[in-house]
């Protein structure tokens, strides 16, 4: 999902004010015109006599005399009352619905969460986040304080919480304990600090990546307790070096991360009871029926294998880091995790 709004049957609520709104400036605008029109009267005078029948107060000083002045002002009362009742319900309506159901709603939707994501912030950073996250179908909340950001992503339907990500009850509301992930993408490398060290005492077993906005940042990241740190100024400039030196190789890379090639990374952690483990690679389906090319694998202790040969056994617990097409990466997930035999298909 891009970050343009889902077509919906109820439009978002600023959207609704501004119609409601742009009705009564309508109607005051016609009426206004007929006046001067029928009656002759100035735009001042029309424009009075016009707010005085919308709003209902007339004061009765200036009142329509010729015969189709007044059938225009019975039919304009009639309409543009009811227009002004209208315009008021709906903001009204729209503006307590919207309040509850930030309050309520999204309280009640964030306690039944459970192995979601959490991204603090909604920056530069944190934007590309959640498309990313809204592409893949994945479950998560966005932490955020900016009253504009908050409403833009409310209206796409994304579940946010708008508080300070700093806070523990923040965390605690957003369900940090039950989380599968946390990002933490601020833009003060402080904060970011506090938010993973807060994190990281509610859910000791939470995965946890943060934004450095500064290099020397990364140290006190990874101190405080998150598994990876991610400096967008130093990725820029890895990209911008291998675009200037080695192109072919960054065009291959760009053509996969946009998913040109519909190729994908994946990785996949191989259940003690998969039929996978055991065999060598060369004895698996990985390569031969699903076409999937196994980059590394990491052991349990904590090695790595880079670019196994087919001789490399596959064994409890390791963690595959393959490259492949969505169909196909399913179906490994699925043997990797041992629902079905070799050779047998996947129905995912």
């Amino acid at each position: 999902m891009s970050l343009t709004p889902r077509l919906s049957f109820l439009l978002p609520t600023r959207v609704r004010i501004r119609v409601v709104f742009l009705a009564v400036f309508g109607a005051i605008l016609l009426g206004t015109i007929m006046f001067h029109v029928l009656e002759g009267w100035s735009i001042l005078d029309s424009l009075y006599v016009t707010a005085q029948t919308v709003t209902t107060v007339g004061f009765g000083d200036l009142a329509p005399r010729t015969p189709l002045g007044r059938a225009f002002a019975v039919l304009f009362m009639m309409v543009s009352v009811g227009i002004v009742l209208y315009a008021l319900t709906s903001t009204v309506q729209a503006i307590v619905h919207s309040e509850l159901f930030a309050t309520y709603g999204h309280s009640r939707k964030m306690s039944k969460m459970r192995d979601h994501f959490i991204i603090c912030g909604a920056g530069r950073v944190g934007s590309h986040l959640i498309r990313n996250l809204s592409d893949a179908n994945g479950t998560f909340l966005v932490i955020e304080t900016d009253s504009a950001k908050v409403e833009a992503l409310m209206d796409l339907g994304i579940t946010v919480l708008p508080r300070d990500a700093t806070l523990e009850e923040t965390l605690r509301e957003a369900g940090v304990q039950y989380a599968r992930g946390l990002a933490s993408c601020l833009p003060d490398d402080a904060d970011n600090v506090y938010v993973v060290l807060t994190a990281r005492d509610l859910n000791p077993n939470l995965h946890i990546v943060a934004r450095a906005a500064e290099e020397q940042a990364e140290s006190k990241l990874i101190r405080a307790g998150a598994n990876r740190v991610v400096a967008p100024t130093i990725i820029g400039g890895h990209r911008m070096a291998m675009a200037l030196t080695k192109p072919a190789v960054g065009d291959f890379l760009d053509s996969v991360t946009a998913n040109h090639l519909e190729l994908g990374f994946e990785q996949l952690e191989v259940d003690p009871g998969s039929t996978l483990v055991g065999r060598r690679l060369k004895e698996s389906v990985i390569r031969s029926e699903l076409n999937i090319v196994i980059v590394s694998i990491r052991r349990n202790d904590g090695e790595i294998i880079f670019n196994p040969s087919g001789e490399t056994r596959i064994e409890g617990g390791d963690m595959l880091i393959a490259i492949g097409n969505a169909e196909s990466l399913s179906r490994l997930t699925a043997l990797s995790r041992g629902r079905v035999a070799q050779g047998k298909g996947v129905e995912v």
